[in-house]
């Protein structure tokens, strides 16, 4: 089997309220059917900030907040990319601590049509019964 490499660069927010924190379902790629923050993949020229609310908006309908710089952080995995290719994924994670500026919003349970399958709140006491992506087990677990 042939092993492809790849570099994902992505935007990704951690909203935390109560107790809560609000994520999407993955719709695709080696995370599908986890539960990751809202976020996705820098768009030509754009900066990441601006990738940081398309993507919020994109994927849980969210459009007035604020976001600021937590850290940036980073993984490797090898999955099945196709019945012939493996790939070898660098996943690398801008990461914002979002705040909501409005609480009228309507959440965007049912998906994006793209990587998300719906936003939904998630009481962090059950993050430990979940399939959660890296990304949220390094940040709200403290391990990859």
């Amino acid at each position: 089997m042939e092993l492809i490499k790849h570099t994902h660069l992505g935007v990704y927010g951690v909203l935390v309220i109560n107790d809560r924190v609000l994520l999407i379902k993955k719709a695709r790629g080696p995370h599908t059917g986890k539960w990751d923050f809202p976020g996705g993949s820098i768009e030509f020229g754009e900066k990441p900030y601006e990738t940081l609310k398309r993507e919020f908006w994109e994927e849980t309908g969210i459009t007035s907040l604020k976001g600021e710089l937590q850290d940036s952080i980073s993984y490797t995995l090898i999955y099945p990319y196709s019945d012939t290719q493996l790939e070898e994924l660098h996943h690398i994670g801008i990461i914002y601590e979002v705040e909501l500026l409005d609480l009228n919003y309507e959440l965007k349970t049912d998906g994006d049509e793209q990587d998300s399958l719906g936003a939904q709140w998630i009481d962090i006491e059950q993050l430990n019964t979940l399939e959660l992506t890296p990304f949220v087990k390094k940040i709200l677990l403290g391990s990859y």
